[in-house]
């Protein structure tokens, strides 16, 4: 049976990608031949495993509670499921993974990203699929292991690069249809030229009724 040995040894982001997205370099290597692997990657975020300042603390209050429950709350995040077929290979190959990234607030994995300051995001990638390899003439078809997993420490610096490509110094906030109608009409009757400008005039409004 072939034995297969995963690492990821780097991320970096696809300028040119349509939408958000990084691309982690995974290093495959192999006792015997390998003609193909049909790859499936399951990468999840595992926050318990690093350390929050108090600010990003309160930033992350909304997914994990009080920093007093954090010995209960901090269960891993589901980031993607993706698929890669990895071309034959000998001993070793390197090969590029492409982790769709959205920047949806309203989701967990894109809220914790967002709550961080700096440092770095403890991934695990589990990985499973299909080994195609050719012994005595015949193909041979074999599973890549459930138990093959691998931890990856992405830089928060990297992640931050790949929202500014596509979004820069911009977020993204999901509203119903009768929310941005509303938001429509008011900004539309004060000819505000922005919806920037259209938010800021409803804040100032609200903090000047504040006692």
């Amino acid at each position: 049976m072939t034995e297969l040995g995963f690492d990821c040894v780097g991320a970096r982001v696809d300028p040119y990608a349509a939408a958000p997205g990084l691309v982690l370099t995974l290093r495959i290597t192999s006792d015997t031949r390998v003609d193909a692997i049909a790859l499936r990657c399951q990468l999840r975020i595992e926050p318990h495993r690093r350390r929050y300042t108090p600010a990003e603390a309160e930033r992350l209050a909304d997914l994990f509670g009080d920093v007093s429950r954090w010995g209960e709350t901090l269960k891993p995040l589901q980031l993607a499921n993706v698929s890669v077929m990895v071309p034959g290979f000998s001993s070793l190959c390197d090969v590029d993974l492409d982790v769709p990234c959205g920047y949806d607030l309203e989701v967990a994995s894109g809220a914790y990203f967002a709550g961080l300051e700096e440092g770095e995001v403890p991934l695990l990638l589990l990985f499973s699929g299909s080994v195609f390899a050719v012994d005595d003439g015949r193909m041979q078809v074999t599973q890549v292991p459930w138990s093959k997993e691998v931890s990856f420490r992405l830089p928060v610096a990297t992640w931050r690069q790949m929202v500014d490509t596509h979004f820069p110094n911009s977020g993204w906030i999901r509203c119903g249809r009768e929310t941005i109608d509303a938001l429509r009409r008011f900004k539309s009757t004060r000819a505000l030229p922005t919806w920037d400008a259209t938010l800021l005039a409803l804040l100032d409004s609200v903090e000047e009724r504040m006692p």
